[in-house]
Order: structure tokens, then sequence, then C-alpha cells
């Protein structure tokens, strides 16, 4: 039997609550669990005591027995330090998109042009200076 350790989804619309359970993975989320091992409330503050709440001796006891957490609860367990932190590869999240790659060139482009206005402007300054130079003598 496939265990893992998951989230299903109670309470009412738009104010949900989970239940920390341990279930054979070929059963619906909200359906048949073995064992309710603790609860989540993601309404609450992220620093709140009572926003995961987990019986960890239950967790380690499925976790022996081969049950695999989700990602969430990995992360939930991580937390508790019931778990060793890994690493995770998001590839995509330090990438920007489409629309901020078009700022970052039009803002390269104009600070581009005002350099080389600038330079003309300075040289066009010298130039009149040699040429006003010239007529002194």
């Amino acid at each position: 039997m496939a265990m893992k350790i998951r989230l299903a989804r109670g309470g009412s619309k738009k104010r949900p609550h989970y239940a920390i359970v341990a279930a054979d993975s070929r059963m619906a989320r909200d359906g048949r669990f073995i064992e309710k091992l603790g609860t989540y409330n993601p309404l609450l503050s992220k620093d709140s005591e009572d926003r995961v709440k987990m019986d960890l001796e239950r967790v380690q006891y499925w976790l022996s027995q081969g049950a695999q957490p989700t990602d969430r609860v990995a992360r939930f367990l991580e937390a508790a330090d019931a778990l060793p932190k890994k690493e995770r590869a998001n590839a995509k999240k330090g990438t920007p998109g489409k629309k901020a790659l078009e700022r970052v060139k039009e803002k390269a482009d104009k600070a581009a042009a005002a350099v080389a206005a600038a330079a003309e402007a300075a040289a066009e300054k010298v130039s009149d200076a040699v040429s006003s130079d010239d007529k002194a003598e």
C-alpha cells in the first residue's frame, strides 16, 4: 500500500482548514484516511503557534513505515525539525518575465542615448572653446 502524509481540505468556501492525515495515495484528497496526524489553518498569521499542529511521534511512525510526505507537509516537517531540509530547484524563480526584460532594455537604451547626447554636447563645447581660442589669436 502506497502511503502518503498529506493535507485533506475542510472548512467552508473561501475559509479553508486542513487536516494532516496519513492516507492511501489512491484515495481521494478529502476521502478515506487511516489516521489524523494534525491540523493546518492557513488563515492564521505565519508566526501563530496554532497555524500548524502535528503529533510528531505519529508522523515519525508513519515515516518509518514508508509513508511519503507531500511537498507542503514536508515543509511543515522541515520547519519542525522532523525532517532534514532539502534543496529545491526552482529554475524559473530568478528569471524576469518578458515585460520586465522589455523595461530593462528600454531603460538601457535611454541611458545610452543620454550618454551619447552628453558626449556630443561635451565635444561641441570643446570645439567651441578651441575655435574661440583660435579667433582670439
